[in-house]
């Protein structure tokens, strides 16, 4: 008898794991197929380094198929869900349509940039959510550094090495606590340049990272301003423009790099599906089911999941929460072909780790706060935990940064029309 399919829509931090426990678990009571728009899990966390050359970008780009034996890949992008016949149809790189029947269906297909209505954002910013943005910022930060070394005009020079980074998060802390380390190497190898590089932060809210522990926050900002990173808190972009931007303190920063880190929204696919969200989010049960389709699991960024610590509210969209509940909607489809029984979800909180570039971090593994070498061990350790492959590679990245300097070039692959701000890739832009 033929076996019965599930099929599992994205290959973030939720798919990938659900692929992963599911296989342990049933890969001989049901087929396994994983569709997703590239073929290799993208370990986020791990994309500041990668922009400031700490880390080769192959080595955050984990392979599904070398990772996930006895699971069917499918490299496309998903354009339509046919709930009523079972169905995802699909689309590949080459503009091809494809069908996948399922029995079972987990979508978890993440989320992109969050945009907000503030005039030439989406012309003048670019996001930070994937490979190609990493490694276009690499590229326009080392341009702009060479660029202001040879301008004889000053007002030029400040403003090339002017770089505004929006939102203070998980990512926007990272992406400056790195860049100002990154940009004052490239200034040291340049003797002609006679400015140092200047990075700003930039956030409403009342303290950089806003959403975790306040000493891990006070760490951070302590860290931030003694690397000399100009944060602004309770300020951000009221306009931006082709030269610069305006602050909402009415302060204009002239500016040739505005990076959107503000936060992520669901992908918009979720609302193409005709099913009921709640901020954008697929509205679920403890089970992670879809009201009204047994069959079907949402999970990660786009599911609104119940969060049994705060009643009436739902789970953060974070790496820990995904994966967990990939992990959980594996395991409750295992239950529905007769593996073991259902469970609900619930999580407890584990800590958060920052990398701060250098010798710097904030971690509070278990609720135990740390700061400076014991924390920056503590993150480099859970990262390495967490990375589901290419964990030598990485530890050799960090022990070559250590020690020998670190190059830096323009390599050009990847020009700024091909990194809108809307979307995390090219394939989504079309959607979004």
């Amino acid at each position: 008898m033929t076996k019965p399919r599930v099929v599992i829509v994205g290959a973030g931090f939720a798919g990938y794991h659900a692929a992963k426990t599911l296989r342990r678990l049933a890969r001989d009571r049901a087929e396994i197929v994983l569709l997703n728009s590239t073929d290799f899990f993208l370990y986020l966390p791990l994309l500041p380094e990668v922009a400031a050359g700490v880390i080769e970008p192959t080595r955050i780009a984990v392979p599904l198929a070398g990772t996930l034996d006895g699971v069917r890949v499918v490299v496309g992008e998903a354009d339509r869900v046919d709930l009523q016949n079972r169905w995802v149809g699909y689309r590949t790189a080459e503009g091809e349509q494809g069908q996948l029947a399922y029995d079972r269906l987990v979508l978890s297909v993440g989320s992109v940039n969050k945009l907000l209505p503030i005039p030439g954002v989406t012309e003048h910013a670019h996001g930070f959510r994937g490979l190609p943005e990493a490694l276009y910022l690499h590229d326009h930060v080392v341009r702009q550094v060479e660029v202001a070394e040879v301008t004889e005009d000053p007002a030029e020079q400040r403003s090339r090495t002017t770089f505004v980074v929006v939102g203070a998060g998980y990512t926007g802390t990272e992406v400056a606590a790195h860049g100002q380390l990154f940009t004052d190497r490239l200034a040291a190898q340049r003797p002609h340049l006679n400015i140092r590089p200047r990075w700003m932060l930039l956030d409403l809210a009342p303290r950089v990272l806003p959403e975790l522990d306040r000493r891990m926050s006070a760490t951070a900002d302590r860290v931030l301003r003694r690397r000399g990173v100009d944060v602004r808190m309770g300020t951000s972009v009221s306009e931006a423009t082709p030269d610069g931007v305006m602050l909402t303190d009415g302060e204009y920063v002239p500016t040739c790099s505005l990076i959107w880190c503000v936060g992520v929204r669901p992908d918009p696919f979720v609302a193409e599906l005709g099913l009921r969200t709640e901020k954008g989010r697929l509205v679920v049960d403890g089970y992670l089911n879809v009201p009204g389709y047994p069959e079907v699991f949402a999970c990660g960024d786009a599911a609104a999941v119940p969060d049994p610590t705060r009643p009436g509210q739902v789970c953060a969209m974070t790496a820990q929460h995904a994966q967990r509940q990939g992990k959980l909607a594996a395991h409750n489809i295992a239950a529905s072909y007769g593996q073991g029984t259902r469970k609900s979800y619930k999580h407890h909180d584990l800590g958060w780790v920052v990398d701060l570039g250098g010798k710097q971090a904030a971690a509070n593994p278990l609720q135990v706060p740390l700061s400076g070498l014991p924390a920056k061990v503590v993150t480099r350790g859970y990262h390495l935990l967490a990375l589901p492959g290419n964990r030598p590679r990485v530890a050799a990245d960090w022990a070559l940064d250590a020690t020998l300097p670190r190059p830096a070039v323009q390599l050009g692959l990847v020009p700024a029309h091909t990194v809108p701000l809307e979307s995390e890739s090219p394939e989504l832009a079309r959607r979004a």
